[in-house]
């Protein structure tokens, strides 16, 4: 698989992450990758052409399936940097942005529910 320059997306996110596939020591070639129908809203576009991406990482047995767009070159994309938060959060969860994220929203929930308790179950 070759991560080539995207007009749609911008260099800075693909550089980014370029980045996180060296750190994480990722070999592209190890990245088994289908395209196939895709469903939904979208019209003809949609049902005759094979936009939908996924990407499988045998190593991990990771298995990621994305249309989040018409387009196949950015659900190429998105595809991508979903597998790879998946194998950084199962390789080094405690540098995942990803868990970090779930973890912040986790205590946000929680601090919420205290305060809905403290108001109404006075």
């Amino acid at each position: 698989m070759k991560l080539n320059e995207l007009p749609q997306i911008s260099p800075a996110k693909i550089t980014a992450l370029k980045e996180r596939i060296q750190r994480l020591k990722i070999n592209l070639t190890d990245i088994e990758e289908q395209f196939i129908r895709g469903s939904g809203k979208g019209g003809q576009k949609i049902n005759k052409t094979a936009n939908c991406v996924r990407l499988n990482y045998s190593k991990l047995n990771i298995e990621v399936k994305t249309q989040k767009d018409r387009r196949r070159s950015i659900n190429r994309f998105l595809a991508l940097r979903e597998l790879v938060d998946r194998i950084e959060m199962r390789v080094s969860p405690q540098t995942s942005q990803r868990l970090a994220e779930f973890e912040k929203l986790r205590r946000r929930k929680a601090k919420r529910r205290q305060r809905a308790d403290a108001k109404y179950n006075q």
